[in-house]
């Protein structure tokens, strides 16, 4: 028997429709969370193509938004790892967000 379950996301909007509170919860029980940024690829398989939604809060502050990404692409390369198996190009990735980082000053 599979299990199907839902993430489901609510954006508020200010007058000019940009996102001003975007909260999300699961259909498995779990209470209402409040983020202040989210991004979403999708793999369109019949397009062979990403589609993308990235929204973030008008209250994000810059260095937040630094963190968040800095932290994503962290994120996306263990997963390409272990959806690959490619561990030379994951750590590649890693090395550029130590270079990332220190960019944004982040350490």
């Amino acid at each position: 028997m599979s299990k199907t379950s839902e993430i489901k996301f609510s954006v508020k909007l200010d007058e000019h429709n940009l996102p001003v509170e975007i909260e999300w919860e699961t259909s498995d029980g779990t209470e209402k969370s409040k983020s202040k940024s989210v991004m979403i690829a999708l793999w369109d398989a019949k397009e062979n193509n990403t589609l993308r939604i990235d929204l973030w809060t008008r209250d994000m502050t810059i260095d937040e938004m630094k963190r968040f990404f800095h932290q994503s692409l962290l994120s996306m390369a263990e997963t390409f790892k272990k959806a690959t198996g490619e561990n030379e190009i994951a750590e590649d990735l890693k090395d550029y967000c130590l270079h990332f980082e220190s960019k944004m000053g982040l350490s």
